[in-house]
């Protein structure tokens, strides 16, 4: 015991020592992160940089937008909502980030994208694994989007784990049942790998939210909160698409993809569908 309390009490002091001694360069692994920017194109292409550095820092922010909401849907898991209220909170700002990010990759031209695009190889956005955890995360579950990822196996381990698993929609509506509201209970039981299915029966439970805010007000705003989410995914979505459309026209998309029409057939897609449905039904 005493050599285990002896090392433990030199790793602190070693922890605590480079603490003292970190620089913000040390903390934020600039070293690591600045040198990550390493462009293909022979001759150098002027706005490859920011090809890159567009991409990559999209990939931070997917990053702590999982980050986030894991940790929502897990506190709705728990019921503590409120919390899990100030991390969509936080989700939404990171959207609005992304979504601005696009005015940036839009000053590139064609001409200046028919210069690089032959060194991006089969890249494509399309390959985001932290993108495709967003979509799992929020309910759009694809089986075959797995498969995208076999060169990486800890990325399609991550999407397969998260493809079984209830989205935060799946765990809102578990909380609403423990809550006494009538959740069809096909719902609260299903294959959560499967997509999602629009359901009349919950059109029913909103609808009553809806005509009646004041009593429901922590459930009334988390629905406000979720359509919040779904309305920034679909001007992100809508942003893309108008500056690929802008850059190479109905052109195949990198990787392959149809392009512009791939990303238009995206904006048919809808997380919470009955969070909608019911907009018919208020005040009707």
């Amino acid at each position: 015991m005493g050599e285990e309390k002896s090392k433990r009490e030199l790793e602190e002091g070693i922890k605590s020592d480079f603490r003292q001694d970190m620089s913000y360069g040390d903390y934020l692994r600039l070293d690591t992160l600045l040198s990550a920017q390493v462009p293909q194109s022979d001759p150098p292409q002027h706005d490859e940089l920011l090809f890159i550095i567009q991409h990559q820092t999209s990939e931070l922010w997917l990053k702590l937008m999982v980050h986030e909401l894991r940790s929502a849907r897990a506190l709705v898991r728990s019921d503590d909502l409120a919390p899990a209220l100030k991390r969509l909170a936080r989700v939404k700002h990171i959207q609005h980030t992304l979504t601005d990010q696009w005015s940036v990759l839009a000053t590139m031209t064609p001409s200046e994208y028919a210069e690089i695009r032959p060194f991006l190889a089969t890249s494509s956005g399309f390959q985001s694994a932290q993108y495709r955890e967003v979509e799992f995360l929020l309910g759009n579950k694809n089986a075959d989007m797995v498969k995208v990822f076999a060169h990486d196996p800890a990325a399609q381990a991550e999407l397969q784990t998260l493809l079984h698993e209830p989205s935060l929609y799946d765990e809102y509506l578990g909380y609403l049942s423990r809550r006494g509201y009538a959740v069809p209970p096909e719902l609260l039981d299903r294959d959560w790998s499967q997509p999602y299915r629009a359901n009349a029966g919950l059109v029913d439970v909103f609808a009553g939210v809806y005509a009646a805010p004041a009593e429901h007000w922590g459930v009334y705003e988390t629905c406000e909160e979720l359509v919040d989410l779904e309305d920034n995914f679909q001007q992100w979505r809508f942003r893309h698409l108008q500056v690929v459309q802008r850059t190479i026209g109905h052109k195949v998309g990198s990787g392959g993809s149809s392009g512009v029409d791939f990303l238009r057939r995206a904006l048919d897609l809808t997380f919470f569908p009955e969070l909608f449905e019911v907009r018919t039904r208020v005040g009707g």
